[in-house]
């Protein structure tokens, strides 16, 4: 949190929300815990990477875009050095690929995703949106909820955006 320049806990957010999504959706514990340990170490691969670019307020060249995306690779390989259960590093792997097939690093899409890591998408993409970052103030709750409606079906699941809206209501 502190390497990408979050003023909160930002993994333990992610975590949280996406416990209850994994809740809602009737995980089961055992992947519902797998969800949690992924939330917190998801970025894991920008740390090791260690790239200024990563904390800059500008807009990434070409180059630095296609250098971060092999983060969630990277990822997928401290957290198999880190002894975590292979569901986890998995999905530290997927967490950014989109349901339309454009995200990275393997190009899923729909139900290839696993459930875990399309709910891992939406929990990342909302805690970030609703933060402070040193290079932007966070965005009001009700413009991050209008983003994901916006996306779905492009970049995330629609049924796990419904359910996010109905859950976040609460």
């Amino acid at each position: 949190d502190r390497f990408e320049g979050y003023a909160d806990a930002h993994g333990q957010r992610i975590a949280s929300i996406a416990d209850l999504l994994g809740a809602a959706f009737k995980l089961a514990s055992r992947d519902r815990f797998f969800l949690q340990q992924a939330a917190l170490v998801h970025d894991i691969g920008e740390l090791k990477m260690n790239r200024d670019y990563i904390r800059s307020p500008h807009i990434l060249t070409v180059e630095e875009r296609l250098d971060l995306q092999r983060h969630p690779v990277i990822g997928e390989q401290e957290t198999a050095k880190m002894g975590l259960p292979r569901g986890v590093q998995l999905l530290v792997r997927w967490h950014h690929e989109w349901w339309n097939g454009s995200g990275y690093p393997d190009g899923l899409m729909s139900e290839q995703i696993p459930l875990a890591a399309r709910i891992l998408r939406i929990s990342d993409t909302y805690a970030a949106l609703t933060s402070q970052r040193p290079f932007r103030a966070a965005s009001p709750v009700e413009e991050a909820k209008k983003y994901l409606i916006e996306w779905a079906g492009i970049e995330f699941d629609p049924a796990i955006v419904k359910v996010f809206l109905a859950v976040s209501e609460q």
